[in-house]
């Protein structure tokens, strides 16, 4: 099998940021890990390319709010939170896959 030799690796290779995290200290502190930081610099005009990718990210927190539980914690135990956020993303995958076999069928 070809590849790249050694240990895989498991960070990642880049992080995207919004606007938010434009601080100087924030970009430091991404590259102190071996990462590097893809972060929307202020006074840019949108359309910089990093929405298109981060848009997958908000889509699925976006359809993890669909259950009102999650979108509210009320668990004070974080084992219990985290059962319902896995329920959460059972069910969504559930879902998905039911929908692109229905299609496939027809």
């Amino acid at each position: 099998m070809r590849g790249k030799c050694g240990r895989s690796r498991r960070r990642p290779d880049a992080v995207l940021g919004d606007r938010g995290y434009v601080h100087d200290k924030y970009r430091w502190l991404v590259w102190g890990f071996g990462v590097k930081p893809l972060i929307a610099r202020r006074g840019t005009e949108h359309g910089s390319g990093l929405g298109t990718q981060r848009w997958f990210v908000e889509r699925a927190l976006a359809h993890l709010h669909w259950f009102r539980r999650l979108r509210i914690r009320w668990e004070i135990c974080d084992n219990i939170h985290e059962a319902f956020l896995t329920l959460g993303c059972a069910l969504i995958s559930w879902r998905r896959l039911s929908q692109q076999v229905r299609a496939l069928t027809q």
